[in-house]
């Protein structure tokens, strides 16, 4: 917290941590704050009105689904977020779960320390890479970088974004298609795009049905992209051939979740976006926006813009 400190300390602010996982708790560290740093902290109408009028929220990363931008406007609160500091950390990893999945590794890993050994067909299909179709569903930042690493494997990348023009994603070798085609013709699905109130479960029971026996879900973005249940159905039954899941609807994922066990999923504890430089990073841009509310500056990256 040296950079954040350091920035309260030259505007002469009283700063302090928290760990407010409730609303009891947010509204408890916040309350009179000009500036509120934030990563889960559930940010409700009833926590912004505690903080100090015309005050300032800085969403550490990217998605901001846990701030209510509505009541934000409405009270006169600034809500910023950091959309680039770690984009490249985020698609290394998205990649690397892609990658172990469709060479089928956490099987091998799981058949030869159950087992003892494993013939290589027993794993399942198992495509090379010039003939498997990778979809990515959202193509901003990260979604791009996620694509620029995987053309040199060979990799047929198509994406659905309705949000980019086409020129934009062919200029750069990714087809654009509708969800449904992505879901029916990929053998990698990868999803890179914001959790809205529209997209909620964009991943459901119906949508994962569209997708062949032998195809792998990769999520680094958002849990509620995707309903668990019925991906854990899909899973169980042999529908899907493997999933990797860096996010959930409930973190940390609960003990009783099936995912835990299924020997064809991949899990991390919500770290795509972490290594040494991208934390840095990320501390330092928003550190920077604080800096510039205080200075009375306009702000890098306004989520919300104050009339």
């Amino acid at each position: 917290m040296d950079r954040e400190r350091d920035v309260a300390a030259r505007y002469g602010c009283d700063f302090a941590e928290f760990d407010a996982r409730s609303e009891e708790d947010a509204v408890r560290a916040v309350t009179g704050a000009r500036v509120a740093f934030v990563n889960f902290a559930p940010m409700t109408r009833r926590v912004l009105m505690s903080m100090a009028p015309g005050g300032l929220v800085i969403r550490y990363g990217i998605g901001v689904d846990n701030v209510d931008l509505a009541a934000a406007r409405e009270l006169g609160v600034s809500v910023c977020n950091v959309p680039d500091y770690g984009a490249d950390t985020v698609a290394e990893h998205a990649v690397t779960l892609l990658l172990s999945l469709l060479r089928r590794v956490f099987l091998y890993t799981d058949r030869i320390r159950s087992e003892g050994w494993i013939a290589p067909a027993d794993a399942g299909t198992i495509r090379g890479f010039a003939t498997t179709t990778v979809g990515l569903i959202g193509t901003g930042r990260i979604g791009r970088a996620v694509a620029a690493r995987l053309v040199p494997f060979g990799f047929r990348i198509v994406a659905f974004d309705p949000f980019v023009e086409r020129a934009q994603l062919e200029a750069i070798g990714i087809a654009p298609v509708r969800l449904d085609q992505l879901l029916s013709e990929s053998h990698a699905v990868s999803l890179h795009a914001p959790l809205t109130v529209a997209n909620h479960h964009l991943l459901n029971a119906e949508r994962l049905a569209m997708m062949s026996a032998d195809a792998v879900v990769v999520n680094t973005s958002r849990g509620g992209l995707i309903d668990e249940s019925a991906l854990e159905t899909a899973l169980v039954e042999g529908r899907l051939a493997g999933a990797a899941l860096d996010v959930f609807e409930r973190e940390p994922l609960p003990e009783t979740s099936a995912l835990r066990a299924l020997p064809n999923v991949l899990l991390t504890p919500h770290a795509a976006f972490y290594s040494e430089s991208s934390l840095a990073n990320l501390q330092r841009l928003a550190a920077e926006e604080a800096d510039r509310y205080l200075m009375g500056q306009p702000l890098r990256c306004p989520v919300t813009r104050l009339e």
